[in-house]
Parts: structure tokens; C-alpha cells; sequence
């Protein structure tokens, strides 16, 4: 409804919500377990190359080989950007006290879902004791303003996230107003082309996740698709709406 409301205005959402600036940093989020090590090595350094100063992979389902590939990702992308790690909720409590320390070995700023993001009490645990310089993230599976409003209160995150594909764009904006009343940063989570509309009217948020499945998804099936330049994703403010338009002919193929 946002989105329609912005076309028959003629305007960008980014407008519509009151345009705060012109862009908003991506960080590169893919980094699956099921990679190897070499293709871990080389999505992450693809991103480094265009510019992407921040890169996240995943940890959790293999704990015993999870140091091994976050100093493989480190060797990649060597010391000038930003490494994040993202448990999904997989570690213990205790694992996930020990990996902190070694992560942040590693130079690793941003620790996702170390524990189960129903575990407020063990979020805020992390919280209180990882590393100096390193950020506890959760909350993408928020869809209204209790959830982020428990998370808050319990203290668990240094970096709320949200996701305007579940909690929608109303939504979205009661997480930012939550995070800005408990004076939180906020992340979005996936969706990059919806969300950094959303980001751009939104000065409590800090970057996009720029994640590779929804990333390349979105150039396959919509026109007007957002690419990040230097590590920055910019809406065009001529396009009305979230500025995509669905590619019926060349989605026709993929119909059951």
C-alpha cells in the first residue's frame, strides 16, 4: 500500500517518507556453510572489489570448522573491510561466548544471531561480555512492534534489525521509531531494493544487507533493481513507488 500510494503520488517511497539522504551502504551477505572454502573466499572478495567495505558470511551448522573459514574469509578480504558472522541462532549459550573471542581475533564486527534469537537473556549475556568493538545483531524475524519492543527491553542488541518483507513498511517504521527511542542502530535485513527506500527516510539506520539470493533474484525478475556503487545503493527518485516493475515475460518461464 506504501508502494501504490507513492505511484499515484508520482513520488519514491524514500520521498514519500521524507527523504533523509541519498543513499545507503550495503554490506555483502552470503557466506554459506555449504561453500567451500574457495568459494566462500571469492564471493567475499568479489564484493571487496566493487567497493563493498562490509561482508558477512555464515557459522553454526559445522562449529568445529567455523574458525578455519572465518580466517580463510579474513586472508580474502584482507584488513580494510569489515568481516560479519551469522550464526542463525546456532551456538550454545557457552559456544558462543568461546567463538566471540576468537572472532574477534579475526577482526569480526558484527556477531548475528549467536544464540537463538528467542534466548533474549542469553542475547543480552553476548551483549554484555563479547569483545570490545563487536556488535550483537538480531531481530530480522520481527513482524510487529512487540517483538522489537521485547528485544529492546531486554537489552539484547547492540543492532536491531528489521525486515520490511515480514513486518512490512509500517512495520519497518515502528522497529526504527523503537530503536531510535532506546537509541539503537538499526539494520535492514534482505530485500535490498524495497529497503533502501525505507533507509534512505530513515536516519537511524546504519546499512542494508546486500544478500546474495534476494540480490540476484531481483535483477532476474523486476526492472529497476538497485546495484550497489562503492558500497552504496541509491534510489532513483524519478521512479515512482519502490521504483520495480515485475518482469512478466521473463518470469513466464518459472510459472508451474
Amino acid at each position: 500500500m506504501w508502494d501504490l500510494k507513492a505511484r499515484l503520488l508520482e513520488i519514491s517511497c524514500m520521498d514519500l517518507l521524507g527523504r533523509a539522504r541519498t543513499g545507503i551502504a550495503v554490506y555483502g551477505s552470503g557466506g554459506f556453510t555449504s561453500y567451500s572454502i574457495p568459494q566462500l573466499q571469492a564471493q567475499l572478495a568479489s564484493w571487496a572489489a566493487r567497493g563493498i567495505t562490509m561482508v558477512k558470511m555464515k557459522v553454526g551448522s559445522q562449529p568445529h570448522e567455523d574458525l578455519t573459514r572465518v580466517r580463510a574469509a579474513r586472508a580474502a578480504i584482507g584488513p580494510g573491510v569489515e568481516l560479519f558472522v551469522d550464526a542463525n541462532g546456532a551456538y550454545s549459550r557457552k559456544q558462543a561466548l568461546g567463538f566471540a573471542e576468537q572472532f574477534a581475533a579475526e577482526g569480526v564486527k558484527w556477531f548475528e544471531e549467536p544464540v537463538s534469537s528467542d534466548d533474549l537473556a542469553g542475547l543480552r549475556l553476548l551483549r554484555d561480555r563479547a569483545p570490545a568493538g563487536m556488535d550483537i545483531a538480531a531481530g530480522e524475524y520481527g513482524y510487529d512492534s512487540t517483538y522489537f519492543r521485547r528485544m529492546l527491553d531486554a537489552g539484547a542488541v547492540d543492532v536491531l534489525q528489521a525486515d520490511a518483507t515480514r513486518a512490512g513498511i509500517t512495520g519497518f517504521l515502528e522497529a526504527t521509531a523503537l530503536s531510535e527511542a532506546f537509541h539503537v542502530r538499526l539494520s535492514a535485513h534482505t530485500a535490498p531494493s524495497i529497503h533502501a527506500h525505507l533507509c534512505c527516510a530513515l536516519p537511524a539506520a546504519v546499512h542494508v544487507e546486500y544478500f546474495h539470493d534476494h540480490a540476484r533474484i531481483e535483477q532476474m525478475l523486476f526492472d529497476g533493481a538497485l546495484e550497489p556503487v562503492n558500497g552504496v545503493v541509491c534510489p532513483d527518485p524519478c521512479r515512482p513507488g519502490l521504483g520495480l516493475d515485475f518482469k512478466r515475460s521473463d518470469a513466464a518461464k518459472y510459472a508451474a
